[in-house]
Protein backbone atom coordinates (compact mmCIF):
# COMPACT_ATOMS: atom_id res chain seq x y z
CA UNK A 1 0.00 0.00 0.00
CA UNK A 2 0.98 3.07 -0.91
CA UNK A 3 1.61 5.57 1.77
CA UNK A 4 3.05 9.39 0.69
CA UNK A 5 0.86 11.20 -1.28
CA UNK A 6 2.92 11.95 -4.58
CA UNK A 7 2.48 15.59 -5.85
CA UNK A 8 3.22 16.69 -9.83
CA UNK A 9 4.98 16.42 -11.68
CA UNK A 10 3.63 13.43 -13.21
CA UNK A 11 5.26 11.17 -15.40
CA UNK A 12 4.64 11.36 -19.30
CA UNK A 13 1.94 9.02 -20.23
CA UNK A 14 -1.21 9.27 -23.36
CA UNK A 15 -3.95 7.43 -21.05
CA UNK A 16 -6.72 8.55 -22.06
CA UNK A 17 -8.92 8.67 -19.19
CA UNK A 18 -12.47 8.94 -19.28
CA UNK A 19 -14.18 9.97 -15.74
CA UNK A 20 -17.50 8.82 -15.03
CA UNK A 21 -19.62 10.78 -12.47
CA UNK A 22 -22.59 8.39 -11.08
CA UNK A 23 -25.25 10.86 -10.20
CA UNK A 24 -28.80 8.92 -10.40
CA UNK A 25 -32.00 10.72 -9.60
CA UNK A 26 -33.24 8.56 -6.51
CA UNK A 27 -32.12 9.08 -2.89
CA UNK A 28 -33.32 8.03 0.34
CA UNK A 29 -31.11 9.14 3.18
CA UNK A 30 -30.72 12.46 1.47
CA UNK A 31 -33.79 13.25 -0.88
CA UNK A 32 -32.63 14.10 -4.21
CA UNK A 33 -29.27 14.88 -3.08
CA UNK A 34 -27.57 15.13 -5.68
CA UNK A 35 -29.36 19.09 -6.81
CA UNK A 36 -29.69 19.68 -3.94
CA UNK A 37 -27.51 22.97 -2.55
CA UNK A 38 -24.35 22.23 -0.51
CA UNK A 39 -22.19 24.97 0.73
CA UNK A 40 -24.17 27.25 -1.85
CA UNK A 41 -23.90 24.89 -4.82
CA UNK A 42 -25.38 21.87 -6.05
CA UNK A 43 -23.64 18.76 -4.65
CA UNK A 44 -23.19 17.20 -8.47
CA UNK A 45 -21.26 20.96 -8.94
CA UNK A 46 -18.38 19.76 -6.04
CA UNK A 47 -17.52 16.61 -8.43
CA UNK A 48 -17.57 18.32 -11.71
CA UNK A 49 -15.14 21.06 -10.31
CA UNK A 50 -12.70 18.98 -9.10
CA UNK A 51 -12.58 17.00 -12.46
CA UNK A 52 -12.46 19.70 -14.93
CA UNK A 53 -9.64 20.99 -12.55
CA UNK A 54 -7.65 17.59 -13.17
CA UNK A 55 -5.01 17.93 -16.18
CA UNK A 56 -5.03 13.61 -16.02
CA UNK A 57 -8.75 13.29 -17.65
CA UNK A 58 -9.35 13.07 -21.17
CA UNK A 59 -13.26 13.66 -20.71
CA UNK A 60 -15.79 14.25 -18.08
CA UNK A 61 -19.12 12.88 -18.10
CA UNK A 62 -21.94 12.31 -15.93
CA UNK A 63 -24.27 8.92 -16.17
CA UNK A 64 -27.86 10.05 -14.67
CA UNK A 65 -31.28 8.98 -15.30
CA UNK A 66 -32.54 12.67 -14.16
CA UNK A 67 -33.20 15.61 -16.59
CA UNK A 68 -32.72 18.09 -13.44
CA UNK A 69 -29.14 16.65 -12.49
CA UNK A 70 -28.71 16.23 -16.21
CA UNK A 71 -29.07 20.10 -17.03
CA UNK A 72 -27.29 21.07 -13.44
CA UNK A 73 -24.50 19.13 -14.64
CA UNK A 74 -24.10 20.71 -17.82
CA UNK A 75 -24.03 23.99 -16.45
CA UNK A 76 -21.33 22.87 -14.25
CA UNK A 77 -19.80 22.07 -17.44
CA UNK A 78 -19.84 18.15 -17.55
CA UNK A 79 -20.93 16.39 -20.54
CA UNK A 80 -23.78 14.57 -19.45
CA UNK A 81 -24.25 12.61 -23.41
CA UNK A 82 -27.35 9.85 -22.43
CA UNK A 83 -29.58 9.37 -19.95
CA UNK A 84 -29.15 6.26 -18.15
CA UNK A 85 -31.34 3.54 -18.75
CA UNK A 86 -33.85 3.05 -15.88
CA UNK A 87 -32.76 -0.24 -15.50
CA UNK A 88 -29.31 0.67 -14.33
CA UNK A 89 -30.63 3.52 -12.01
CA UNK A 90 -32.64 1.58 -8.98
CA UNK A 91 -31.62 1.28 -5.57
CA UNK A 92 -29.77 -2.18 -5.90
CA UNK A 93 -27.87 -1.31 -8.99
CA UNK A 94 -24.35 -2.63 -8.88
CA UNK A 95 -21.51 0.51 -9.46
CA UNK A 96 -20.01 -2.41 -12.42
CA UNK A 97 -22.62 -2.28 -15.18
CA UNK A 98 -23.13 1.76 -14.84
CA UNK A 99 -19.54 1.69 -15.65
CA UNK A 100 -19.18 -0.52 -18.20
CA UNK A 101 -22.53 1.15 -19.73
CA UNK A 102 -20.95 4.51 -19.54
CA UNK A 103 -17.80 3.00 -21.39
CA UNK A 104 -19.36 0.94 -23.93
CA UNK A 105 -21.81 4.50 -24.68
CA UNK A 106 -18.25 5.99 -25.37
CA UNK A 107 -16.57 3.28 -26.99
CA UNK A 108 -19.15 2.21 -29.09
CA UNK A 109 -18.92 6.25 -31.13
CA UNK A 110 -15.44 5.46 -31.77
CA UNK A 111 -13.31 6.76 -28.89
CA UNK A 112 -10.40 5.37 -27.13
CA UNK A 113 -10.33 4.64 -23.36
CA UNK A 114 -7.68 3.40 -21.11
CA UNK A 115 -8.67 3.74 -17.78
CA UNK A 116 -12.39 5.08 -16.27
CA UNK A 117 -11.82 7.50 -12.98
CA UNK A 118 -14.97 7.15 -10.96
CA UNK A 119 -16.24 9.55 -9.08
CA UNK A 120 -18.96 10.15 -6.75
CA UNK A 121 -20.94 13.09 -5.62
CA UNK A 122 -21.55 11.88 -1.92
CA UNK A 123 -17.38 13.07 -1.34
CA UNK A 124 -17.33 16.58 -2.62
CA UNK A 125 -14.51 17.61 -1.29
CA UNK A 126 -12.00 16.02 -2.66
CA UNK A 127 -9.14 18.11 -4.77
CA UNK A 128 -8.25 17.61 -8.58
CA UNK A 129 -4.23 17.15 -7.15
CA UNK A 130 -6.28 13.89 -5.17
CA UNK A 131 -7.14 12.72 -8.96
CA UNK A 132 -4.38 13.19 -10.83
CA UNK A 133 -2.09 11.60 -8.01
CA UNK A 134 -4.71 8.41 -8.56
CA UNK A 135 -4.04 8.14 -12.11
CA UNK A 136 -0.10 9.17 -11.71
CA UNK A 137 0.04 5.94 -9.14
CA UNK A 138 -1.86 3.75 -11.83
CA UNK A 139 0.35 4.27 -14.29
CA UNK A 140 3.77 4.25 -12.13
CA UNK A 141 2.82 1.16 -9.90
CA UNK A 142 1.54 -0.63 -13.94
CA UNK A 143 -1.85 -1.44 -11.33
CA UNK A 144 -4.90 -2.40 -12.15
CA UNK A 145 -6.65 0.04 -9.93
CA UNK A 146 -5.80 2.67 -7.90
CA UNK A 147 -8.72 3.71 -4.81
CA UNK A 148 -8.83 6.45 -2.35
CA UNK A 149 -8.06 5.03 1.01
CA UNK A 150 -8.10 6.16 5.21
CA UNK A 151 -6.46 4.20 7.71
CA UNK A 152 -8.15 1.50 10.05
CA UNK A 153 -7.69 2.71 13.69
CA UNK A 154 -6.33 -0.34 15.22
CA UNK A 155 -8.89 -1.59 17.33
CA UNK A 156 -10.46 -2.12 14.04
CA UNK A 157 -7.48 -4.04 12.56
CA UNK A 158 -8.39 -7.60 10.76
CA UNK A 159 -5.82 -9.03 13.20
CA UNK A 160 -8.18 -7.85 15.95
CA UNK A 161 -11.27 -8.00 15.06
CA UNK A 162 -13.47 -11.27 15.40
CA UNK A 163 -16.32 -12.66 12.97
CA UNK A 164 -19.06 -14.90 14.07
CA UNK A 165 -18.85 -18.37 13.30
CA UNK A 166 -21.28 -20.42 12.00
CA UNK A 167 -21.09 -22.73 15.88
CA UNK A 168 -22.10 -19.10 17.08
CA UNK A 169 -18.30 -18.69 18.75
CA UNK A 170 -16.26 -16.22 17.33
CA UNK A 171 -13.32 -16.35 14.98
CA UNK A 172 -10.46 -14.17 13.66
CA UNK A 173 -11.28 -11.91 10.39
CA UNK A 174 -7.97 -13.34 9.07
CA UNK A 175 -8.37 -16.77 10.07
CA UNK A 176 -5.35 -17.11 12.19
CA UNK A 177 -5.97 -19.07 15.55
CA UNK A 178 -4.37 -16.00 17.93
CA UNK A 179 -4.60 -12.51 17.54
CA UNK A 180 -1.72 -9.90 17.15
CA UNK A 181 -0.49 -9.12 20.82
CA UNK A 182 0.94 -5.57 20.45
CA UNK A 183 -0.49 -2.81 18.82
CA UNK A 184 3.03 -1.38 17.47
CA UNK A 185 2.96 -5.25 15.79
CA UNK A 186 -0.15 -5.03 13.63
CA UNK A 187 0.61 -4.25 9.81
CA UNK A 188 -1.21 -1.19 8.40
CA UNK A 189 -5.10 -1.51 7.23
CA UNK A 190 -7.00 0.68 5.15
CA UNK A 191 -10.04 0.79 3.86
CA UNK A 192 -11.93 2.64 0.76
CA UNK A 193 -12.47 6.26 0.91
CA UNK A 194 -14.71 6.21 -1.74
CA UNK A 195 -13.81 9.90 -3.44
CA UNK A 196 -11.47 8.87 -6.30
CA UNK A 197 -11.42 5.25 -7.90
CA UNK A 198 -9.18 4.73 -11.35
CA UNK A 199 -8.83 1.07 -13.28
CA UNK A 200 -7.88 -0.18 -16.40
CA UNK A 201 -10.60 0.17 -19.08
CA UNK A 202 -9.63 -4.21 -19.38
CA UNK A 203 -10.31 -4.43 -15.64
CA UNK A 204 -13.78 -3.22 -15.90
CA UNK A 205 -14.64 -4.45 -19.33
CA UNK A 206 -12.83 -7.40 -19.90
CA UNK A 207 -12.19 -8.84 -16.28
CA UNK A 208 -15.70 -7.84 -15.07
CA UNK A 209 -14.42 -5.88 -11.64
CA UNK A 210 -13.52 -2.81 -10.78
CA UNK A 211 -10.34 -3.52 -8.51
CA UNK A 212 -8.17 -6.44 -10.37
CA UNK A 213 -5.57 -7.81 -8.62
CA UNK A 214 -3.06 -5.32 -8.35
CA UNK A 215 -4.77 -2.52 -6.07
CA UNK A 216 -2.36 0.64 -5.06
CA UNK A 217 -3.90 2.82 -1.62
CA UNK A 218 -3.96 6.55 -2.40
CA UNK A 219 -4.16 7.87 0.84
CA UNK A 220 -6.88 11.24 1.54
CA UNK A 221 -6.82 13.87 4.17
CA UNK A 222 -8.86 12.82 6.71
CA UNK A 223 -9.85 16.34 7.60
CA UNK A 224 -11.52 16.96 4.25
CA UNK A 225 -12.96 13.56 4.10
CA UNK A 226 -16.97 12.97 4.26
CA UNK A 227 -19.27 10.56 2.75
CA UNK A 228 -22.59 11.89 2.37
CA UNK A 229 -25.05 9.19 2.83
CA UNK A 230 -27.48 10.65 5.33
CA UNK A 231 -28.58 13.91 6.74
CA UNK A 232 -26.04 14.08 9.44
CA UNK A 233 -23.26 13.32 6.89
CA UNK A 234 -24.76 16.24 5.22
CA UNK A 235 -24.50 18.55 8.28
CA UNK A 236 -20.82 17.57 8.85
CA UNK A 237 -19.89 18.46 5.25
CA UNK A 238 -21.48 21.77 5.47
CA UNK A 239 -19.16 21.96 8.72
CA UNK A 240 -16.02 21.07 6.49
CA UNK A 241 -17.01 23.16 4.46
CA UNK A 242 -17.34 26.29 6.54
CA UNK A 243 -13.91 25.39 8.27
CA UNK A 244 -12.22 25.36 4.82
CA UNK A 245 -13.74 28.26 3.42
CA UNK A 246 -10.93 30.58 5.01
CA UNK A 247 -8.23 28.33 2.87
CA UNK A 248 -9.86 29.08 -0.27
CA UNK A 249 -12.62 25.94 -0.41
CA UNK A 250 -15.34 27.15 -3.15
Amino acid sequence: MNQAIVSPPFIATQLRVLAVIPARGGSKGVPRKNARLLGGRPLIEWTVAAALGARTLSRVIITTDDEEIAALGRAAGAEVPFLRPAALARDDTPMLPVIQHAVGWTEERGEVVDAVCILQPTNPLRRPSDIDDCVDLLVRNGADSVMSVLPVPHEYNPHWVYEEAEDGGLRLATGERTPVTRRQELPRAWHREGAVYVMRRDVVMRDGTLYGAHIVGYPMDPSRHVNIDDVDDWARAEQLIAELRPAGVR
